[in-house]
C-alpha cells in the first residue's frame, strides 16, 4: 500500500493478515451474490403457471438488490486494497438454484432460494465475526446486507409454507 497508512484498525500494517482474510471472505460473498443474480434471472424468466407469478415478481425485485450487494462487496474489497475478481475466477456452486426440468415446478425454485439465502446468511455471519473489533466498516455493511438476506429468506419460507399447507410441496 502506498501513501499514509492509519496506525490502527483494519488498514494498520499489523492487521495485514486479517485484512487479507476479510478480502477473501468478501470475494466469496461477491461471487455468491453474482451467482445468485444469474440464478434468480433464469428463475424469474423460466417458470410457467398462474401460481408462478408472485415468485417471478419477487425474484425480479431481488435481482436488483442482490446485484447491489455484489457492488457493495466489490467496493469494500477495493477499499481494503484488494482486487475485485474478474469472470475467469468464477466457479459456480449453486446447484440447488438451477432451473427445474418442469417449468411449473415452482416449489423447486422456492426451495433453491431458501437454500441460497440460508447459505448467504451463514457466510455473512462469519464475516461479521471475523471483522469484529478490527473492521467496523465491513462489519456494519455486512450487518445491513444480512438484514436484507434475512428478509428474503423469511419471504420465501412463507411461500413454501403456503405450498405445503395446500399439499403442493
Amino acid at each position: 500500500m502506498a501513501g499514509r497508512t492509519p496506525g490502527h484498525g483494519i488498514l494498520a500494517p499489523e492487521n495485514n493478515d486479517k485484512r487479507e482474510q476479510l478480502i477473501e471472505m468478501l470475494k466469496k460473498a461477491y461471487w455468491m451474490e453474482i451467482e445468485t443474480v444469474m440464478s434468480y434471472l433464469a428463475n424469474s424468466i423460466n417458470p410457467d403457471g398462474v401460481r408462478a407469478q408472485e415468485i417471478i415478481e419477487s425474484l425480479r425485485q431481488d435481482i436488483t438488490e442482490e446485484l447491489g450487494h455484489a457492488q457493495r462487496f466489490g467496493e469494500r474489497i477495493k477499499e481494503l486494497y484488494g482486487v475485485v475478481p474478474g469472470s475467469m475466477d468464477f466457479t459456480p456452486e449453486q446447484k440447488y438454484l438451477q432451473p427445474p426440468e418442469e417449468q411449473t415446478d415452482v416449489v423447486h425454485v422456492i426451495k433453491g432460494v431458501i437454500e441460497a439465502e440460508a447459505g448467504a446468511i451463514e457466510h455473512y455471519n462469519r464475516i461479521i465475526e471475523a471483522a469484529d473489533g478490527v473492521d467496523w466498516v465491513t462489519q456494519d455493511m455486512v450487518i445491513e446486507i444480512l438484514h436484507d438476506e434475512q428478509g428474503h429468506l423469511r419471504l420465501f419460507e412463507g411461500f413454501l409454507r403456503e405450498y405445503e399447507a395446500e399439499g403442493l410441496a
